[in-house]
């Protein structure tokens, strides 16, 4: 037992040093230097809340929080269903069910820059052609305006992340006993019955997943904002993320960036802990 426990441990030691080293040392460090004047090299004074202070009354940041909040809401939204959507597709007893699953899942393999830049490419270029050619005016100036650089940013990731959501709802829905989809099937139970009492009670768990791997996506989502639209026009399809690197990179004012970084990773926390905590309980309700 003392040995079991003694290479349990010699396992474990690599994990916890790489985090404590990588994530919880850095974290308290930067927390310290969100109260004092840091420039990225030394802290020279201490100055207690006031970047806390200025940065809730800063518009450019509190606008980008805004418009983060409401690319997560829809995107979150939007990815669950098509996952699920995906996932029912591919679960039935089709042919090419495997080549379907394959190539749902294959944008999640492409590095976020790069199809920011392939994405770029089609709503400007090919859309524009398509404006060109149909006179639909419709598809002109994609991502010269907040409303469509929005969209276009939910298009991108719904387009990129929904097959890895889908592999989620597969695993949940091949462990539903198929017993239970004969039983229901005798007994005259629809589709939309069988989907309503059997299959969605049972892959809840599921959700509950899948709603904090797309929260959490969502709100530090940075690469593609970048190559798609860099915040534009005027920084109007910025997201916290970017926001935060400008203002610790462009702006050099590493200080105020880490405290806008502890605004930020408190928002997320709260929120990705709260559905889960709901989920969690809906789980046992249902």
């Amino acid at each position: 037992m003392q040995n079991r426990s003694l290479s349990f441990w010699l396992f474990l030691t690599p994990v916890i040093l790489g985090l404590g080293i990588v994530v919880v040392i850095p974290f308290f460090y930067g927390l310290f230097y969100s109260f004092t004047d840091w420039n990225g090299i030394s802290a020279t004074a201490f100055i207690g809340l006031e970047n806390y202070i200025n940065l809730f009354q800063e518009s450019e940041f509190l606008d980008s929080i805004w418009f983060t909040v409401k690319f997560a809401l829809i995107t979150v939204v939007l990815l669950n269903i098509m996952g699920l959507g995906l996932a029912l597709l591919v679960t039935r007893n089709i042919k090419s069910s495997s080549l379907l699953r394959t190539v749902f899942f294959m944008p999640n393999l492409i590095g976020g820059l790069i199809l920011g830049f392939i994405w770029q490419f089609i709503f400007i270029s090919v859309f524009g052609d398509i404006a060109g050619i149909t006179g639909i005016e419709g598809f002109n100036g994609w991502l010269s305006t907040t409303n469509t650089g929005f969209w276009g940013l939910v298009i991108l990731t719904a387009w990129q992340m929904a097959g890895y959501i889908m592999i989620i709802y597969i695993a949940y829905l091949e462990n539903i006993p198929k017993e239970l989809i004969e039983a229901a099937k005798i007994d005259g139970a629809s589709s939309f019955q069988r989907f309503k009492n059997i299959t969605f009670p049972l892959v809840a768990p599921a959700f509950t997943v899948s709603m904090f791997l797309t929260l959490s996506m969502a709100f530090k989502i940075y690469d593609q904002n970048l190559s798609l639209t860099n915040g534009g026009p005027f920084n109007s399809t910025q997201m916290v993320a970017m926001e935060i690197v400008r203002t610790a990179f462009s702006d050099n004012d590493m200080a105020y960036a880490q405290a806008k970084a502890v605004i930020f990773f408190l928002i997320v926390a709260v929120i990705a802990l709260t559905q889960v905590y709901y989920n969690k309980k809906r789980e046992v309700e249902m």
